[in-house]
Order: structure tokens, then sequence, then C-alpha cells
């Protein structure tokens, strides 16, 4: 069966947008803040699409806020790896032109989003890893930091859990799509390892039919394409919450027995999310102006 493309029109679609701050174990006395910090960052994005903003705009401002809070795992409050060293990801992506850009390994971004966007704006890669991700940088004079200014104290202790990813999904009036996503990874990975969040299809995917975000196992999500995946369940009809669960669902397929979460959102503004963890902040706003907020 041939499926029809959506029709490209001047209609307005209903601005919404979503974030999560992971999926995994939370204790109890952090989970408050960790929802604080999720509604600021869905509000930063939905203030750019209230003032006329585009989606891609709006979803690099949501995940810039996640990754200025101490106790999300990416930007500053990055976990470490083997070595005591911060190693981040991080992708961007539009849905109406399919132009995306990600970079993995970076040590000394205060904002990887900010520079994933960079790398997409560029068009001569999608991808760009460790050294040579700082090196873009400094040839387009974009702020570095030294890397010990990303590593809060509680890192330093240890890390107490798993997995942890943040993550923007929105659709703009005018149904234009995007997704971000950005992590530290997972704690003591090996130097060197890139998880899902900067591979496009995978923890971030966007087209003219939605857009997705993913957190969690990243190998797992890597081997399922989970983000594309999702979307393309959109595309075959499925509504955004059915989606983000069947996405969710193939997590707990025998072959891959992994744990994680994908956020989701349609291009008519209907929101998805689903996990199979004890938590995964999530936030969202729709045309209503209402802020909710679960866990």
């Amino acid at each position: 069966m041939t499926r029809k493309s959506p029709r490209r029109t001047t209609k307005k679609f209903k601005p919404s947008i979503i974030v999560h701050g992971g999926a995994g174990p939370i204790r109890d006395d952090s989970l408050p803040a960790r929802l604080q910090g999720c509604e600021a960052a869905a509000r930063a994005g939905w203030d750019v699409l209230q003032q006329g903003g585009s989606a891609l705009d709006a979803v690099e401002a949501a995940v810039v806020v996640l990754e200025d809070h101490s106790l999300f795992n990416a930007g500053t409050g990055s976990t470490l790896n083997s070595l005591g060293k911060i190693e981040m990801d991080a992708a961007i992506m539009d849905g109406r032109s399919l132009r995306a850009g990600g970079v993995a390994a970076v040590s000394s971004i205060k904002n990887p989003i900010k520079l994933a966007r960079k790398v997409m704006e560029d068009g001569r890669h999608v991808l760009l890893a460790g050294e040579g991700a700082s090196l873009f940088a400094r040839q387009i004079g974009f702020p570095e930091c030294a890397p010990e200014a990303l590593i809060v104290a509680r890192e330093q202790r240890r890390w107490k859990e798993k997995h942890g990813t943040v993550g923007c999904v929105a659709v703009a009036g005018i149904g234009e799509l995007a997704a971000a996503t950005s992590t530290g990874g997972i704690f003591r990975k090996l130097p060197g390892r890139v998880g899902d969040s900067p591979l496009i299809g995978c923890g971030t995917y966007a087209d003219e039919w939605g857009a997705a975000s993913c957190t969690g196992q990243g190998e797992a999500i890597i081997r399922l394409l989970l983000g594309k995946r999702a979307v393309d369940f959109l595309k075959d009809g499925a509504e955004a919450n059915e989606a983000a669960k069947r996405a969710v669902k193939l997590l707990d397929d025998q072959r891959i027995a992994a744990t994680g979460g994908i956020i989701l959102i349609d291009r008519s503004g209907q929101i998805g999310f689903a996990r199979n963890t004890s938590h995964m902040p999530v936030c969202y706003i729709s045309s209503s102006n209402n802020v909710t907020c679960t866990a």
C-alpha cells in the first residue's frame, strides 16, 4: 500500500513541546528539583514558539536549560567515564529539511547541543567526534571551557544512577518539527564510547511526520533504530502515545532486554511518551499554555 505524503499547506497546527530528563531510577529527594528543571526547559522552548520562533530554535533553547542544570546528565553535571573524564554527545534535527548535526565524545564544550546545531548549519557533515569536533569548534570561534568546569561534586563522589539523557521535541504553528538530545553517557563508559543520542534515527529523529528523543540504554536503542521506528509508527497511522508505547515495547524483546524511554510528537501537536523504567521526568506544554509534569 502506497502511503500518502503529508500535504504542504499554510494551515496552522497546534504548537506543542515536551522535554525529558532521562529514564532510570531517581532518588525521591531529587525528583522535585528534576521536575522543576524540566518545567523550566519546557517553558524556555515554549516561549520561543510563542514568539514565532522555529521548532528548531525551541528544542535547542530547552536542551540548553537542561545542559546548564547540574542535576541532569548532560553538559554541566555529565557523568564520568572509566578514566574519570567527561565525554558528551548531542544531536539536533530539523524535520522539515531533514538537516541534522551531532557531536560525540566532546569534553570542553559547555553546551554540546549548540555545537551540534553549528555542525548542522555548516552542512558538510552530520556527526563530528572527539578532537575533530573540538577542532571544528575552534575553527568557527565557538567558545570552549575547561572540562573540569563541567564536573560537579556528585559525579566526583560517584554517579549512582546508571543512565541519563535529556531531550526535547517540538512542533511549531506551521507543522514544522524538530528534535534535540544531549547526554553525558553512561557511568564508567570506555573512553571514546558513543551512545544513541548523537546518532540520527537512533536517539534523535525528526521528519515531516513526527519527532522523537530517546533515553536509556544507548547500545540497545542504537540496535533498534528506536527514534526512526517510533516516527514510522506515526507515519503508519498510530496516535502519538500508542507509537511511544510500541517503541518502548521493542526494548522488551528478549534479544534486547533493555530499559529506556521516549518522548514523541506528531505534526498535529499530539504528544506521547513512554518508559519501562521506574522514572522519567517529563514536562510538556500545548496550545492551552498549561504545563504538565510527571515522572
